[in-house]
C-alpha cells in the first residue's frame, strides 16, 4: 500500500459481514491446514521408515510438484469451468484419497509408495488454489476491498502453515497416521460441503482445450510488457526454488540436527508461519503501509537473510526464534504477490496469469529435491544455507535488472 493511502475504515470487519467471503475465506483456512498437516506428517513418515532426508524431500516434493506441470492448465481451466465447481471437485478428491490412506494405515497396509502417491494426487487438486479459490476471494470483496481481502487471506494462510504442522507432529506422535488422514478428510469433506450454499455468478467462456497452449503464451506475452508482473513471476519462481525448500528438511533438521520430539519439528516447521501471521495481520488491518514491489521483493530477500542464520544457529531455540522473524519477511512477499497480479492485470486474463504464479511456486518441489541431495554431502544445515545464499544473489540481480528495465 502507498504511504498516500489510508486504510479502509474496519476493513476487515467489513470483509466479515460478507457470506460470501466469509465463506471462501473459512474454507480456506481450513482447506490449507489441512494440507500443511499432511505435508508433515508424511514427511516424518518417510525419515521414521528410512531415515533418509533425500526420501523425505522426494515424499515432500511430489505433493507440490503438480503445481509446476498443471498450475497454468489449471488457470486456463478456471476461465472456462465455473470455479465453484472446480472448488468443491478438488476438496472432495483430496477427501477421498486421504480416506484411502487413513483406511490403509489402520489395517497396517500402509507403505511410503501409498503416500507418495496420495500426495501426488492431493496436490494435483491444489493445482487450481490460486486460480480458483484465491480469485474468488477478490472477486467476492469488490475491487476497493481487494487489498485488505487478499491480506487477511494471506494472513489466515500463514495461520495454517503453523496451525497445520502443529497439528500433524502432534497428530503423527499421539495418533499415528490413521488419526492424521482421518482428520484430513473429515475436514475436506466438510469444507466441499460448505461451498454448497455458495453464491457466485461469474462470466465464463466456452472450454477450448486445443487453445489452452496458445492462451498460456498469450499470458506469457503480456506479462513480458508488464515488468512489475514479470518480477512477481521472477522472484515468485527464486523464492519457491531456493528459500521454501528448507520445508522438505524441517524433519531431518529437527530430527536429526536438533535431536528433538515430532511435536517439536512440529512447532519448527511452525515458526515461520507465525512470523508472516503477525506481519500478515499488521498489513490487513491497515498498520503497515509501504511500497507494494519493495515489500514484495525486500520480504524475500529477508526471509532468505533468516534461513542463512537459522542453518548456522547452535541452538533448535535460537532456529526457532530466527524463523519467527523470517516470517515478517513472507507476509509481505505473500501478501503482495497476489495484490500486485490481481492489481496489475486485466479481469479476462487474472485466472491465466494467476495460474502462471501457481507454475511459478510449482518449481519449489525442485528446490526440495536440489536440497535433499545436497544434504547427502552437506548435511541438512548446509543444504539450506547454500540454497538460500544463492537465492538471496538471484533475487537481489532480479530486482536489480527489472527496476532498470521499468525505469528506462
Amino acid at each position: 500500500m502507498n504511504a498516500t493511502e489510508e486504510p479502509a475504515k474496519g476493513p476487515v470487519r467489513e470483509l466479515l459481514r460478507s457470506p460470501d467471503f466469509l465463506r471462501l475465506w473459512l474454507v480456506g483456512a481450513f482447506a490449507n491446514a489441512m494440507r500443511w498437516l499432511e505435508m508433515l506428517a508424511s514427511g516424518l513418515f518417510a525419515y521414521e521408515i528410512t531415515g533418509s532426508a533425500l526420501a523425505v524431500a522426494v515424499v515432500v516434493a511430489v505433493r507440490q510438484l503438480p503445481l509446476l506441470f498443471l498450475g497454468a492448465f489449471a488457470g486456463a481451466i478456471s476461465e472456462a469451468i465455473n470455479r465453484k465447481l472446480i472448488l468443491m471437485t478438488a476438496l472432495m478428491v483430496a477427501a477421498a484419497t486421504s480416506t484411502i490412506l487413513a483406511t490403509l494405515a489402520t489395517t497396517g497396509h500402509l507403505e511410503l509408495w501409498h503416500v507418495a502417491v496420495g500426495n501426488l494426487v492431493s496436490g494435483t487438486m491444489w493445482t487450481t488454489e490460486m486460480s480458483t479459490r484465491r480469485r474468488m476471494v477478490g472477486e467476492a470483496a469488490g475491487p476497493h476491498r481487494i487489498v485488505p481481502a487478499i491480506a487477511l487471506d494471506s494472513a489466515t494462510n500463514a495461520l495454517t502453515r503453523m496451525v497445520g504442522p502443529l497439528l500433524g507432529g502432534l497428530a503423527f506422535q499421539w495418533l499415528g497416521m490413521k488419526g492424521a488422514y482421518s482428520l484430513t478428510a473429515l475436514v475436506q469433506f466438510a469444507g466441499a460441503f460448505a461451498l454448497a450454499g455458495l453464491v457466485h455468478p461469474q462470466v465464463t467462456r466456452k472450454l477450448a482445450i486445443a487453445r489452452i497452449p496458445a492462451e498460456i503464451v498469450e499470458g506469457l506475452r503480456y506479462a513480458r510488457t508488464k515488468p512489475t508482473i514479470l518480477l512477481v513471476f521472477a522472484i515468485t519462481v527464486v523464492t519457491n526454488l531456493f528459500a521454501f525448500c528448507y520445508s522438505g528438511l524441517v524433519a531431518p533438521l529437527g530430527l536429526g540436527e536438533f535431536h528433538v520430539s515430532p511435536a517439536l519439528v512440529g512447532v519448527l516447521a511452525a515458526a515461520e508461519p507465525t512470523g508472516a501471521l503477525i506481519g500478515g495481520a499488521l498489513i490487513a488491518a491497515g498498520f503497515l503501509r509501504m511500497d507494494r514491489r519493495l515489500a514484495f521483493t525486500g520480504g524475500a530477500a529477508f526471509f532468505m537473510v533468516a534461513l542463512i542464520v537459522m542453518a548456522v544457529s547452535p541452538s533448535y531455540w535460537l532456529a526457532l526464534t530466527v524463523l519467527i522473524l523470517g516470517g515478517f519477511g513472507t507476509a509481505g512477499f505473500g501478501n503482495m504477490q497476489s495484490t500486485l497480479m490481481l492489481t496489475e492485470a486485466p479481469p479476462e486474463m487474472r485466472s491465466r496469469l494467476m495460474g502462471l504464479v501457481t507454475v511459478g511456486i510449482g518449481t519449489g518441489p525442485l528446490g526440495i529435491l536440489a536440497a535433499g541431495l545436497l544434504a547427502a554431502p552437506l548435511g541438512p544445515r548446509g543444504a539450506v544455507l547454500a540454497m538460500a545464499a544463492v537465492g538471496l544473489v538471484l533475487t537481489a540481480s532480479l530486482a536489480w535488472a527489472l527496476r532498470q528495465r521499468a525505469t528506462s
